[in-house]
């Protein structure tokens, strides 16, 4: 689709106001709108926004950082191939929005470019990237005496209660999602009560962080109409099922289309580029957290026996592990062997969360780094001396610790623009300090509205 195709399904339908959306470090969309009376003259040179609004934290505070004052303007220029009418709302569209400088030049610290950077990365070693988001969220309601936020419904996991719950939900879910361009696959009641999870049909790299952004947006419009509010926090309610986003990743020949993921002769059909692969992102995995699991909110879902990411390790099948390599389909094994970045929740800003993954899977196949032996087993069931012989270490404990090696981490740190590798930093260290010494209730309250 081009600028002139979104004009043109705009006048043929009932749309009257545009949204140009884009993703700050928070993890939260933000945007503007136009109406379709000046939409031809925005699609060409965008909206304004200030240099500050990067700036902003989850507490909606702005940080003081040298390169985001007040001062100066930026532009949000859409992509008109992620045009999309809004099936809940038939007046409004949106479209996901580059970040730029208001000369056009490009803006250093926009998200949505740098993924695109290390798309090209990876297509200058002939590879092209597969991906798909897999996010779990909850539908909540305000309880009216307590002022608390409670889970919609009671079903346990996979319960066919649920189905029954959130049946006209969930049917509404889906055709929404056809209707913006996007093929779920499945959609089911997980583990808590008023937990869902929708996983979408995998596709190239940036149009998968851009369904991401879609199906977050789908997903709160669809659930306010049905008197529901969808949190996509990583641990809403303490006391049960975390929710995370996994990311499914696989590596394809740029020029024979070949999953290079798939060796028929290799254990489990898994080559040893994946392992390589596997081997970048284990490498990685305390700095690149920083960047997947971006909340203050995120620590309390990366805990041992979760069924999320408490160990640095990898295994196939193994859905305790950082990394599984995913069993492959019967009969489809070539096109379907692909691996599975548990360590991902609902409140990273998926562009620097699939750009994050990307690198450190192409440092690993660049410098061929061995992942260790695949774990067979919950890391947690491993004694202290097992654990040191296998070299599985823990993921940081929290926001604060993983930005620290962040910080410390050299290929981050020569991939992103040095504004984008400074501010983030800011942004997520003024967070810790905003939350640090609040009350739980705060805590997760305040995540619940933002995702």
């Amino acid at each position: 689709m081009n600028a002139q195709d979104v004009l043109n399904a705009c006048r043929t339908s009932e749309v009257e106001l545009v949204r140009f959306i884009y993703c700050d470090f928070t993890g939260v969309q933000r945007g503007k709108i136009t109406s379709v009376d000046d939409l031809a003259n925005r699609l060409h040179h965008g909206i304004n926004l200030t240099k500050a609004q990067m700036a902003f934290t989850l507490l909606d505070t702005v940080v003081d950082i040298k390169g985001m004052e007040p001062v100066g303007e930026l532009r949000m220029v859409p992509d008109p191939e992620t045009f999309s009418m809004l099936p809940w709302l038939p007046s409004h569209a949106s479209l996901c929005a580059d970040l730029v400088e208001k000369n056009g030049e490009r803006y250093p610290a926009c998200t949505r470019t740098w993924l695109k950077d290390m798309i090209s990365r990876a297509a200058e070693r002939g590879f092209r990237i597969q991906a798909a988001f897999e996010p779990e969220f909850y539908l909540g309601v305000k309880n009216a005496q307590t002022g608390r936020w409670e889970p919609a419904d009671d079903a346990g996991i996979y319960a066919e209660t649920g189905f029954d719950f959130q049946g006209t939900f969930l049917t509404e879910m889906t055709r929404t999602l056809r209707a913006m361009g996007m093929m779920p696959e499945m959609v089911y009641h997980e583990g808590g009560p008023g937990q869902q999870e929708i996983s979408i049909r995998h596709s190239p790299a940036l149009r998968a962080a851009d369904n991401q952004m879609k199906l977050r947006n789908a997903v709160r419009g669809v659930a306010l109409g049905h008197g529901y509010h969808a949190s996509f926090a990583p641990k809403p309610f303490p006391w049960t099922f975390g929710s995370g986003a996994h990311v499914h990743l696989s590596v394809w020949d740029s020029a024979t289309n070949r999953n290079l993921m798939y060796d028929p002769h290799a254990e489990e059909s898994f080559s040893q580029l994946g392992r390589f692969f596997v081997g970048g992102i284990l490498k990685h995995l305390p700095a690149m957290i920083a960047l997947t699991c971006p909340s203050y909110n995120s620590y309390r879902r990366l805990q041992p026996r979760s069924w999320s990411t408490s160990a640095i390790c990898w295994g196939y099948d193994n859905r305790q592990a950082a990394v599984r390599a995913a069993s492959p389909f019967w009969g489809r094994e070539a096109e379907t062997s692909n691996i599975e970045i548990k360590a991902v929740d609902g409140s990273s800003n998926p562009y620097l969360a699939l750009g994050a993954i990307i690198a450190a899977g192409l440092d690993g196949v660049e410098h061929q780094m061995d992942p260790g032996e695949p774990l067979p087993m919950d890391p947690s069931d491993l004694s202290d001396e097992e654990r040191e012989r296998r070299g599985i270490r823990n993921v940081p404990n929290s926001l604060r610790s993983a930005v620290g090696e962040l910080a410390c981490n050299p290929l981050y740190k020569e991939l992103m623009p040095e504004l984008m590798w400074r501010a983030y930093q800011q942004v997520k260290l003024a967070e810790c300090e905003g939350f640090e010494g609040k009350d739980e209730e705060f805590e997760i309250d305040r995540h619940f509205y933002a995702f």
